[in-house]
């Protein structure tokens, strides 16, 4: 099952709260993560964006073709 759009963003608003704080580790659904170093933080808050830039897009409606026989 897909991560909601809504849930993706509470989750790198935690990472970004945690990081900013100095925190290393990052609570969730009763989880917890521990980051051994801030590259680790900043990739994980590189995939999250990446996710929630995927997830929000629209996505493109039908695609129309059209051919000639050069005629």
């Amino acid at each position: 099952m897909p991560i909601e759009p809504e849930e993706l963003v509470s989750l790198r608003d935690a990472l970004l709260r945690a990081r900013a704080t100095g925190t290393r580790s990052v609570d969730y659904d009763g989880k917890r993560v521990t980051y051994a170093t801030d590259a680790e933080m900043a990739t994980a808050l590189a995939d999250l964006e990446r996710r929630i830039n995927a997830s929000t897009r629209p996505r493109p409606g039908a695609v129309r073709f059209t051919t000639s026989k050069g005629v």
